[in-house]
């Protein structure tokens, strides 16, 4: 999700093309085409230009539910629910644990990085100076992840019974917090300097830290190839950095 907006003015956007198995649209207002995975301007009056990403959460409803409990859902438009129940069997059926597709990337996709299957899952984080994929298989097992991107801490934690993932910066007042799992849901963290409890979102819930809300990081979630091609300087957590 990306915010529809360049110095103060809303953009409207319409479909335009595919480029490397992904979607291009045009803004109305100045024509300029836009990368769907890069939120960039790629030609036009305002190519180079960035568009800011809506922190968001790729989770299952009854996470979402519990941690935003008066949040307000979208009414589908005729015809929608119906669609949806294919689309949503096609998903689970890619998210279900010990699956492998090895399929090969949708024709028209110009990625060549082999170091993952094509259409393997997984969530990109970006910094300012680097970016990392964490395989969705790999997140299964670890479910709390201490990294590095580009010299920046980042934590990454996987709830396995929603597979929701989220992601935040582990510094407090100078102090980079390392975090493990308190339970086997991981929906609760304890930090080793403090030994303080946090929800997997980076907020504290007791201890020396009760009421500290870390910066939240925003992940996005893509197929590998998708990933790959419009970042190509990623590395691949559990992978060595060399291809």
């Amino acid at each position: 999700m990306i915010r529809a907006e360049v110095n103060g003015k809303t953009l409207y956007f319409d479909y335009d093309s595919m480029v490397g198995s992904n979607e291009v649209f045009k803004d109305r207002e100045t024509g300029s085409l836009w990368q769907q995975t890069l939120s960039m301007a790629t030609a036009g009056p305002l190519k180079g230009t960035q568009l800011e990403l809506y922190p968001f959460l790729l989770t299952q409803w009854g996470e979402w539910r519990k941690q935003h409990p008066d949040t307000l859902v979208l009414k589908p438009l005729p015809g929608y629910v119906d669609h949806m129940a294919g689309m949503n069997k096609f998903i689970n059926q890619q998210w279900k644990p010990g699956t492998a597709d090895s399929r090969p990337a949708p024709r028209g996709a110009f990625g060549n990085d082999n170091r993952l299957k094509p259409h393997e899952i997984v969530l990109g984080l970006h910094v300012p100076d680097g970016e990392k994929a964490y395989p969705l298989s790999v997140l299964r097992k670890d479910r709390v992840i201490n990294d590095r991107i580009a010299g920046l801490p980042v934590v990454v934690v996987h709830q396995p019974a929603s597979d929701t993932t989220t992601a935040f910066d582990p510094r407090h007042n100078g102090t980079i917090l390392k975090f493990q799992a308190a339970d086997a849901a991981a929906d609760q963290l304890i930090d080793v300097e403090t030994h303080s409890y946090w929800n997997a979102y980076g907020f504290c819930v007791s201890g020396r830290l009760k009421g500290s809300q870390l910066k939240q990081l925003v992940l996005e979630p893509e197929f590998w190839f998708a990933w790959s091609e419009f970042h190509p300087k990623t590395e691949v957590y559990g992978l060595a950095s060399a291809r």
